[in-house]
């Protein structure tokens, strides 16, 4: 069966524990690394100076500890299958609602359920996402 890495174990405990529940049960599943937690200042800016973030420091969901976002992705890494990334999150997406864990993934902010319609992308971001005013 599948489990995180010790190097992915510490970067999950930073996030809030439904995200760390939900990735428990994904990680039985289906083979995934966790890439990043919680992102304080410097790692923030960043992000956000190199394009993979939209906000500034302190307004990411991956700023507050514990973090409401995490960055994973379906192991071993594939950058440019972006079809098994889509796969993935729908997987992902799949048992955090089984789970009730509300979910947004960074390849469909408005979820729409159609990730055509996304200007900006982030295949490997799941947040905690509480309500539609977000």
């Amino acid at each position: 069966m599948p489990k995180f890495s010790e190097v992915a174990e510490p970067l999950k405990e930073t996030c809030d524990e439904r995200l760390q529940d939900l990735f428990h049960e994904v990680v039985k599943h289906w083979d995934c690394t966790v890439l990043e937690g919680h992102r304080d200042e410097k790692a923030q800016n960043e992000a956000f100076e190199k394009g993979r973030s939209k906000v500034k420091w302190p307004n990411g969901k991956h700023n507050s500890l514990p973090s409401c976002a995490v960055d994973v992705a379906p192991y071993p890494l594939e950058w440019d299958n972006y079809k098994r990334f889509l796969y993935f999150a729908g997987f992902v997406l799949g048992i955090a609602a089984m789970m009730g864990i509300p979910i947004r993934h960074g390849g469909d902010w408005n979820m729409n359920h159609d990730p055509s319609d996304e200007r900006f992308v982030d295949m490997p971001h799941f947040e905690i996402h509480e309500s539609a005013s977000e």
